[in-house]
């Protein structure tokens, strides 16, 4: 696209004066050109404001209720040696903070309780299948609390 234009660009200046104006194919050709670079940037201004946006702060440990901190003690317990739960900063496996709040998950899965479910039962790729050394119980408080980072 830039050769392009420049290509465009050295035929303008290159044309004879004596028109004072540019040939109409060179017009049109200039004025694509000009609307795909304003798409374009408008698309990567777009695309820096969705990937910017920043996720809700977790909910305090103190605000837990009790199946919410039940959640987080199976979460201490199972999940803590490898995800982080309050920072977006990952250890051996991705950060667990807003794992709910966005619309896909890293594996590009849902954001649902099926498909986390599913990776803590069954386990990704790197992540081993701790599911079935919990109770339903702890599966369900621990997707509890996961709902509150």
């Amino acid at each position: 696209m830039a050769g392009e234009w420049l290509r465009i660009v050295d035929a303008f200046w290159a044309m004879p004066r004596s028109t004072g104006r540019a040939p109409d194919a060179t017009i049109d050709s200039m004025r694509k050109i000009a609307k795909g670079m304003l798409c374009l940037g408008i698309a990567m201004v777009l695309a820096a404001a969705v990937g910017c946006t920043k996720l809700p702060p977790p909910t305090p440990l103190a605000e837990l209720n009790p199946q919410q901190t039940h959640g987080y003690q199976v979460y201490q317990q199972r999940c803590a040696e490898c995800h982080n739960d309050r920072t977006n900063e990952p250890l051996n496996g991705q950060s667990l903070r807003g794992i709910f709040k966005k619309q896909y998950l890293e594996s590009g899965a849902p954001a649902n309780d099926d498909r986390v479910m599913d990776a803590i039962v069954y386990g990704r790729p790197m992540m081993p299948a701790v599911g079935s050394r919990m109770t339903p119980q702890e599966r369900d408080d621990l997707l509890a609390y996961l709902h509150t980072l």
